[in-house]
């Protein structure tokens, strides 16, 4: 069998969640099945790997035209594959056309909605119309959709219900526990700004709505004063948050020390590094389909406090590897807290709760450790996937 994967995120060109799962996804379907590899950017070395540039003539184009641009130049080259397999809205297009030429099944993995993130908006102008028909368009059309969770499979079915619920399948992003470790370096910490004698709340993501940081931020107003603040959080959507950030972390760093900011790409060790040295890891989201964060925060033995939204309440149980915050959110799509004062009281205090008991924290991340490399296996999911390319190539002859 031939698999065909079309992604906008792929190594080195890795910015999100979504090219992390690929990536690994790949690696594990490769011990035993043909993938092919369709990948935006620029080339790539690596056997069975296909690049695609933005064509010439849309170098000016709206950020979604040159998207669509590059997806038409993917389609011709899916002959002869059995399945193609398409990854964010970015590659959808991709997959849909691939599927009505050549006449095999298309399956999306969905790693977040248009409809959940009208924020997109202030980032692609106009081109979050075309966003959002292309993404419809492929769900619509697709052979099968795989929700990354239980959560994000209920939100696919609420912003297109007009589905069949029977083709949405729970398949849950994973980790490698082997990359993915507790490394203790004191020098790198220190290297990096990173004091290894206090207690410490890690926070790892890009500046986006959907992230939180600046709930966050208004939260470590009211941490102790003892408590160090590691903020890796780099790649801002707009300049508009950018500039929140800026303006909340100076704020901070006027009243408090212990405010460290590495706006920088960090190696997967130095991030092993900082989190193995966390005291708790935080996942402040207001919109996570699983979040793969945390995954990476558990296998390197940290405790996570993470909103009790989307897919995270089935990544952290509550009590036995960190603590959820709860929330009420609005339904307009934007995961806006309904009370913004009290998630950030509410977020606070249980950060306080855990960085105030280091050694309930150290069991939160011995028993999310165990949990990872247990539950969320890149070998369990590929075999999960590769079960499914079978279903659907099967129904198709």
């Amino acid at each position: 069998m031939r698999v065909d994967m079309v992604t906008k995120e792929y190594p080195p060109e890795i910015y999100g969640g979504a090219g992390v799962h690929v990536t690994e996804l790949v690696r594990a379907l490769r011990e035993s099945i043909d993938v092919q590899v369709r990948a935006f950017g620029g080339p790539r070395d690596e056997e069975d790997t296909h690049s695609y540039a933005v064509p010439g003539e849309l170098a000016d184009a709206n950020g979604a035209v040159q998207t669509l641009g590059t997806d038409l130049a993917i389609v011709g080259d899916v002959a002869g594959a059995d399945v193609v397999h398409s990854h964010t809205w970015y590659a959808n297009m991709a997959g849909h056309l691939s599927s009505l030429l050549h006449g095999i099944p298309h399956i999306v993995t969905a790693h977040s909605l248009e409809p959940l993130r009208p924020w997109k908006a202030e980032q692609l102008g106009g081109g979050y119309a075309l966003s959002s028909w292309a993404e419809k368009t492929a769900y619509e059309g697709a052979t099968a959709i795989v929700a990354v969770s239980e959560g994000m499979r209920a939100d696919i079915l609420r912003s297109y219900p007009q589905l069949d619920p029977g083709k949405v399948r729970v398949i849950y992003n994973g980790i490698d526990s082997d990359s993915w470790h507790p490394v203790e370096d004191p020098a790198l910490l220190a290297d990096l700004g990173v004091d290894a004698s206090r207690p410490s709340v890690v926070f790892v993501g890009r500046i986006t709505r959907q992230k939180g940081l600046p709930y966050l931020l208004r939260a470590v107003r009211e941490l102790p004063p003892e408590v160090q603040v590691v903020l890796c959080a780099g790649a801002p959507d707009t300049p508009q948050i950018m500039t929140e950030v800026e303006e909340l972390v100076a704020g901070l760093q006027e009243t408090r020390d212990g405010v460290v900011w590495i706006d920088r790409m960090l190696s997967r060790r130095e991030l092993c590094v900082i989190l193995t040295a966390a005291t708790t890891f935080v996942c402040p989201s207001v919109y996570e389909p699983l979040g793969i964060v945390n995954l990476e925060a558990m296998a390197c033995g940290a405790a996570v406090v993470g909103t009790a939204t989307g897919g995270i309440p089935e990544v952290v149980v509550d009590g036995v590897t960190g603590r959820l915050v709860p929330i009420e959110q609005k339904q307009d799509g934007t995961g806006t807290p309904t009370d913004p004062d009290r998630f950030v009281a509410d977020l606070a205090a249980v950060l306080t709760e855990v960085v105030s008991d280091p050694a309930r924290a150290s069991a939160y991340g011995q028993a999310g450790r165990e949990r990872a490399v247990e539950d969320f296996s890149w070998t369990k999911i590929a075999e999960t996937t590769s079960a499914l390319y079978a279903e659907v190539a099967a129904t198709a002859r």
